[in-house]
C-alpha cells in the first residue's frame, strides 16, 4: 500500500489517540490504524469509523463515564 499523500510505503499500524471535542470537553479514544511512518497521513478502516461514530453518539448522550485526567483552565 503506497500513502495517497506522499507515494511513501513506509505504512504500519500504530496505536493512536483520536481526540473527539464534546462541547468545551476534549475526549481521547484509543484506537489502531494504519499510519504513513513519513507524513502521518492515518488510515481508518470501517471498525475504527464504527468505535469513533458510537464513541460520538453515547458521548453526547451522557452514557459513558469519563476518567478526568487533566483541567484547562481559561484565564479571561
Amino acid at each position: 500500500m503506497k500513502c495517497v499523500i506522499c507515494h511513501g510505503d513506509n505504512i504500519e499500524a500504530k496505536s493512536i489517540q483520536e481526540i473527539l471535542t464534546i462541547g468545551n470537553d476534549v475526549v481521547y479514544v484509543p484506537l489502531k490504524v494504519l499510519v504513513c511512518n513519513s507524513c502521518g497521513e492515518r488510515y481508518y478502516d470501517r471498525r475504527a469509523m464504527h468505535l469513533l461514530e458510537t464513541a460520538e453518539k453515547r458521548l453526547k448522550e451522557g452514557k459513558v463515564h469519563l476518567e478526568e485526567v487533566g483541567k484547562v483552565l481559561l484565564y479571561a
